[in-house]
């Protein structure tokens, strides 16, 4: 990671106006993926044909390890199934880029894990949403809370420690805080808690799924009282108006300590916001990534010293910064305006009068299925992760969305 440069200012104000390399860097290899969870961030399923090389992959990582990039957060769809996984992870850490990878555990075998357990500088989170089956794979589907315990399971058997148990909250399981603790302590684990955002297949089911007010402050109290023991990535600063400020930045890192790239090579200056408006070029062009991140039209925007807009008259804007544009974003809301899921209530008043019509569709949909909602749960995987494009995918099975 490159440090801010000393130039008197604070330490915030650094991170708001941006940094010569990112923070946190997501990076998502495959679309492809075995499950078919309905809030997934990047509506995956199908393997994209247009997915960057191994060649191409290495040239990234070659880039980070020139940016003096620290780690890099691996994601997809389910990044162990591409064939040059483990050779990429390998290329990260010769390079000096340590990694973190998520995975939904279908492919973290006792060999994965003992890899994993003698690999230095790489960490992994195991992704889970209930603390029961049926919590769990209502949302996940049929199978995945088992195939996430035994891979857990595997790396516990492999001496692996300090792994992660990553949860995405909603109005099903904010009561399972406890016990999604349990399940991350008894393994060694730490927990790590992340906001659901209406993004990709997120969209369909948010309003289904998102916190309720009272849940909102119930997860607030319980992360005051676990702020030393559990990771939330910053998830959750639009909390903080709540009383204390939760660990953290406490404002939208987007393209300014945070940013992503798809399996093509797309840079958006935020894993959360992958659409059009927010895509500030691709690794592809000339240059790479570095010229992206330092001098893309659109980060130099996002740098940019922001006003509260609608928010400036509020008491608690220097708590929450007005809250995620994701979230904004795709639930129709201005992006200067309040957070949808606003603990003072602006952003709900805003949305009870918004038009449906207004509100932006997520990026490229890589589902095998037509899209999802909370009551088709229970749905069956795909079995096997595999790289073919259509795999899994039937196109006479399904009519088309209109006519």
């Amino acid at each position: 990671m490159t440090a801010a440069r000393s130039t008197g200012r604070s330490l915030l104000t650094e991170f708001e106006a941006g940094l010569d390399a990112p923070i946190c860097l997501t990076w998502e290899l495959t679309y492809a993926c075995n499950l078919a969870c309905v809030h997934c961030l990047s509506s995956s399923g199908r393997r994209d044909p247009r997915e960057l090389s191994t060649a191409e992959a290495m040239a990234i990582i070659d880039e980070l390890e020139r940016m003096q990039v620290f780690y890099v957060n691996i994601g997809g769809g389910e990044p162990t199934v591409r064939a040059d996984f483990w050779d990429l992870i390998d290329y990260a850490v010769d390079h000096h880029v340590g990694v973190k990878f998520s995975t939904n555990g279908v492919r973290l075998d006792a060999a994965a894990a003992a890899r994993i357990a003698r690999t230095d500088y790489v960490d992994v989170q195991i992704s889970l949403d209930g603390a029961t089956a049926e919590i769990n794979d209502a949302v996940r589907g049929a199978g995945s809370f088992d195939t996430a315990l035994r891979a857990m399971d595997n790396l516990v058997e492999a001496g692996v420690t300090g792994f992660k148990v990553s949860v995405v909250m909603t109005r099903e399981n904010v009561d399972q805080l406890d016990a999604f603790k349990r399940i991350a302590d008894v393994r060694g684990a730490q927990l790590r808690l992340t906001r659901l955002r209406p993004s990709g297949r997120g969209a369909d089911v948010w309003d289904d799924l998102h916190l309720l007010p009272g849940q909102q402050r119930q997860l607030y109290d319980w992360l005051v009282d676990h702020a030393e023991e559990v990771l939330t990535g910053d998830s959750f600063f639009h909390l903080s108006p709540f009383g204390q400020a939760l660990p953290g930045l406490n404002l939208c890192g987007a393209g300014r300590v945070v940013c992503l790239i798809d399996p093509i090579g797309d840079v958006y200056a935020c894993p959360f916001a992958i659409h059009d408006s927010f895509r500030a070029g691709n690794i592809r062009d000339a240059g790479g990534f570095t010229p992206i991140w330092k001098a893309s039209p659109l980060f130099a925007q996002l740098r940019e010293p922001q006003s509260g807009g609608l928010c400036s008259s509020c008491n608690f804007y220097d708590s929450c910064r007005g809250g995620c544009m994701a979230a904004k974003f795709f639930t129709g809301l201005p992006l200067d305006g309040p957070d949808p899921e606003c603990v003072q209530g602006y952003g709900e008043q805003l949305l009870l009068g918004r038009q449906d019509s207004v509100r932006p569709k997520p990026g490229a949909d890589h589902s095998r299925l037509l899209p999802l909602t909370v009551k088709q749960r229970g749905h069956l995987p795909v079995q096997a992760c595999v790289e073919d494009p259509l795999a899994g995918f039937d196109p006479n099975a399904h009519a088309p969305l209109s006519a």
